[in-house]
């Protein structure tokens, strides 16, 4: 046993019986004001208002449910008046003593830093570093880490960092706020303001990292973005469940999650189509084609305009429209906003008409103004010059007109393409067959349509100080653009890998990412070059694999050498049997603690449940839901894999999973890397550059029989 440990414990006690007695003190707080009742002076409940909303937000923060308290230690090469090191114990939150000194220092603070950045040859002022091992309240380890005036301490992982890479797997991330590395903390602590863009291949940490660096910029731009909200994007429910638990245990519960589908509230997806159609739904061409659409709306009437009014009749030409239709057209602003400089302007010019070669009489015009607005033939040629559309409106009509279509697309796509964006009209709006790619088109009108006012349809697109976007590789030009438009100052972290981009566009680089996201603005590119997730012997195999995806992508180093190799089982006529026998031969090396992801091809996804007892994941984002919360079996298709991670994987005929993913030697990449402790490939016919790897591995069925 460490000398030290029963002191840390001690401070540890201390540390937990302060943490309480803020607890405390914040309810009384808060209590005090209610007890006060609802009345007093406008101001005097205001103040009531914040100190309740503080105290709240105060107690949430304070709550570490079962995470431990302390996590580590540093003392610093200075000395205190009494000649001993200064010693900083870094935990969850910010703990003050009674005298109101930092009896724990939260770990986003600046001095806590060196805790994740020092190196034996770049101490940044340490002394020692100390790592503390704890089951719940009790600590039942201590790792020191000392640093001499040689700099020669060691560079390799901390055995605290192994024993974490090592732990079990659950149904949720856990937070790495223990175990953040150098080249981790430098992308936690980057500024807020700017486009900064992580690449970081399989179990690099980057979503965990991401996460973090959200806690941390709450922390440090406390007062801008309580306000201004920060926002997490993921690319499906599943995923946003599994990361759901890593804010909150870190004290911030008031980030908002979503996918982009979930930020475009206007319709429900209710159907799906070809891969070939959500493509070409998701190029940057489509932004062309919707406002080229909308302009097409904006027209001079054919035959000009006549308005009987009493026993004459006003009269306006077809230049006349035209020259009203081309001003409102060079005024800024959406396009139902400027139909009233429309109305306003037609109106001005048919008053003109009535009022030709007399005094002008303002009250007599300002009656000839009321009546023409509800003329019924000015409002019909409103509606036919500058109609007021909503979103549905317009695209359920185009689609529904291919000549239409023709009109708004011909000169950015070919027929052929305008060909298969045409839907057959539906009889209401509620029976259009919204798919996930027709979202991002909706919100692409509605920002230059605006509010269709007294329709009921005024929404309000709701803008965030900083957003962090995961998995950013799989989204189209058009859904990075929903992005763009919810960023108030650009300022965004986005995480991915390209190497496993299989999205219906993959991009060549962040750059064309960038372009979208952030028109115009530089980027601060990042990589995170180290693996820490997956086992050597899995990580260089699928370091062969990706060398045929992606062969100018290098493979982040894994730092776990340690692991058991692939396993490759031939299908046999009841593959679904066999499935199930590896699933529990799995469970039974876990003992009861970790976690195994099925993955397999949609088409195998029913047999496999049902032979199971699974209900497999669902695209729609339903959980894995098979009567009990805890089942540490998951069954899902490869796509709702991305971004997860299980001890043991068994992956299911890997050459459908290549052909449905449409994304060749990348959907086995991100197969292969969702596995921490093992994997198991049942395959029928295995694809050829993942039969090369493993033969040249000699890990295929009978060749070790053969000697070869």
């Amino acid at each position: 046993m460490h000398p030290d440990l029963p002191k840390e414990q001690a401070f540890l006690d201390k540390a937990y019986r302060r943490l309480e007695e803020m607890k405390v003190a914040t309810s009384a707080r808060m209590e005090e004001v209610l007890d006060q009742g609802r009345g007093g002076t406008h101001q005097a409940r205001l103040e009531r208002d914040v100190i309740v909303r503080d105290s709240l937000v105060r107690l949430e923060q304070l709550e570490i449910g079962e995470h431990s308290l302390i996590f580590g230690r540093i003392d610093t090469a200075t000395e205190d008046g009494d000649g001993s090191p200064e010693a900083y114990h870094i935990g969850r939150v910010g703990v003050l003593g009674a005298d109101m000194e930092p009896l724990v220092v939260d770990w986003r603070a600046p001095v806590a830093e060196p805790f994740y950045r020092a190196t034996g040859r770049h101490p940044m002022g340490l002394r020692l570093r100390r790592h503390f091992a704890s089951e719940g309240r009790r600590i039942v380890g201590l790792e020191d880490e000392v640093f001499g005036t040689d700099g020669l301490a060691s560079e390799e992982p901390t055995g605290a960092l192994l024993a974490a890479l090592g732990r079990s797997r659950s149904a949720h991330m856990r937070d790495i706020v223990a175990t953040i590395q150098k080249e981790q903390d430098e992308v936690v602590r980057a500024p807020l303001h700017g486009l900064l863009v992580v690449q970081g291949g399989p179990g690099t940490g980057k979503t965990a990292v991401a996460l973090h660096r959200a806690a941390y910029l709450l922390y440090t731009y406390r007062f801008p973005l309580e306000r201004q909200r920060v926002l997490v994007v993921g690319p499906n429910q599943v995923f946003l469940r599994y990361i759901e638990q890593v804010l909150p245990s870190l004290g911030e519960s008031g980030v908002i999650l979503s996918t982009v589908d979930g930020l475009v509230s206007r319709a429900r997806v209710r159907s799906s189509e070809d891969s070939r159609v959500a493509r070409l739904k998701g190029d940057a061409r489509m932004a062309d084609l919707i406002a080229k659409a909308v302009s097409d709306r904006e027209r001079p009437l054919r035959g000009g305009i006549a308005v009987p009014l009493g026993l004459r009749t006003l009269r306006l030409q077809r230049q006349e429209t035209a020259s009203i239709v081309s001003a409102a057209r060079r005024r800024r602003g959406s396009h139902n906003a400027r139909r009233s400089f429309v109305e306003r302007l037609l109106i001005q010019r048919l008053i003109s008409k009535e009022r030709a070669g007399r005094e002008p009489d303002p009250e007599a015009e300002e009656d000839l103004a009321e009546a023409l607005r509800e003329h019924p033939a000015v409002l019909g040629a409103l509606d036919r010059m500058w109609p007021r559309l909503s979103a549905e409106e317009l695209l359920h009509d185009l689609f529904g007109a291919p000549a239409l279509l023709a009109l708004a697309g011909g000169k950015f796509f070919k027929p052929q393409e305008l060909a298969m964006l045409e839907r057959a009209r539906s009889s209401s709006f509620e029976e259009i067959p919204w798919t996930s790619a027709d979202l991002a088109l909706l919100d692409e009108a509605a920002a230059l349509l605006g509010p269709r006012r007294g329709k009921g349809s005024a929404r309000e697109t709701r803008t965030y100080g900083h957003i962090v976007l995961d998995e950013a590789q799989e989204l189209s030009a058009m859904q990075l653009r929903v992005i763009s438009r919810r960023s108030l100052s650009g300022s965004m972290t986005v995480v991915g890998d390209l190497a496993q981009a299989s999205g219906p566009a993959a991009p060549e680089s962040w750059g064309q990412i960038a372009r979208h996201l952030a028109p115009g603005r530089q980027i601060h590119l990042v990589q995170l070059g180290v693996n820490y997730r997956t086992p050597g012997p899995i990580a260089d195999l699928a370091a062969e694999i990706l060398a045929h995806a992606a062969p100018g992508l290098l493979p982040p180093k894994a730092v776990r050498q340690e692991g058991s190799e692939p396993q490759v089982l031939p299908a046999v006529a009841d593959r679904a049997r066999q499935v199930r026998e590896a699933v529990e031969e799995a469970l039974g090396m876990l003992d009861g603690r970790g976690t195994v992801g099925v993955v397999a091809p949609y088409a195998e996804l029913e047999g496999l449940g049902k032979e199971l007892g699974l209900d497999p994941v669902s695209d729609r984002g339903g959980a894995r839901r098979m009567g009990e919360e805890a089942n540490p079996v998951m069954l899902l298709p490869l796509r709702l894999a991305k971004g997860l991670e299980f001890d043991v994987v068994v992956m299911v005929e890997p050459s459908l999973l290549m052909e449905e993913e449409d994304s060749g030697p990348r959907a086995l990449y991100v197969a292969l890397t969702r596995a921490t402790r093992h994997l198991v490939v049942v395959a029928s016919d295995l694809p050829r550059v993942l039969r090369d790897a493993l033969a040249a591995r000699n890990l295929l069925p009978g060749q070790g029989d053969k000697g070869d």
